[in-house]
């Protein structure tokens, strides 16, 4: 799968940039999200390196025969109008497993949102995991991964740290990502 996934890239013109840190654990945040087709990029990033990335989406699309193929691709239903402790569940997850990769959309929408869910960032200050940026940039057709923080608690100044970073990134729709 890693070769044909890279095979697709190269065909679409696309280029792999940056290091994967050499992490079991992490959180890998995926940004900016503004459009369908950055599961597609990203999920194919994941299949060149190998990575089994787990990532949560709307248990609404848990229909059969759709949850095989979601299933088979990492994701994880998620019940989002219910208070489930989510964050907890995860944390817990972290520990009892050697290895683990979450990504997370924290922007929540693939619209235009200046609050990003913080979720993310209590996984991996809680699991004491780092928090590893992934991003795919439509304006130089790349997907990377770009730097890496162990959060330190202090969520003002590591979201600055963060949401830096994103701005320099143009999704495929750049009027609907991190200004």
């Amino acid at each position: 799968m890693s070769k044909l996934a890279l095979f697709i890239f190269k065909i679409f013109g696309w280029k792999i940039v940056g290091e994967l840190p050499n992490f079991k654990k992490f959180v890998i945040v995926g940004a900016p999200h503004t459009s369908n087709w950055d599961f597609i990029i990203g999920r194919l990033y994941f299949f060149v390196y190998k990575i089994p990335v787990q990532f949560f989406i709307k248990k609404e699309w848990f229909f059969f025969p759709m949850n095989l193929l979601l299933k088979s691709l990492g994701a994880i239903p998620v019940n989002r109008g219910k208070n489930t402790k989510l964050t907890e569940e995860i944390v817990k997850t972290f520990r009892e497993r050697e290895e683990l990769v979450m990504l997370v959309t924290p922007e929540g929408t693939r619209k235009y949102n200046p609050d990003w869910k913080k979720g993310f960032y209590y996984i991996a200050l809680l699991a004491k995991v780092p928090i590893v940026l992934g991003y795919v940039d439509y304006s130089t057709k790349t997907a990377g991964i770009g730097p890496h923080l162990y959060p330190s608690g202090n969520i003002e100044e590591d979201m600055k740290f963060i949401l830096d970073f994103y701005r320099t990134v143009k999704g495929r729709f750049p009027e609907q990502g991190v200004r």
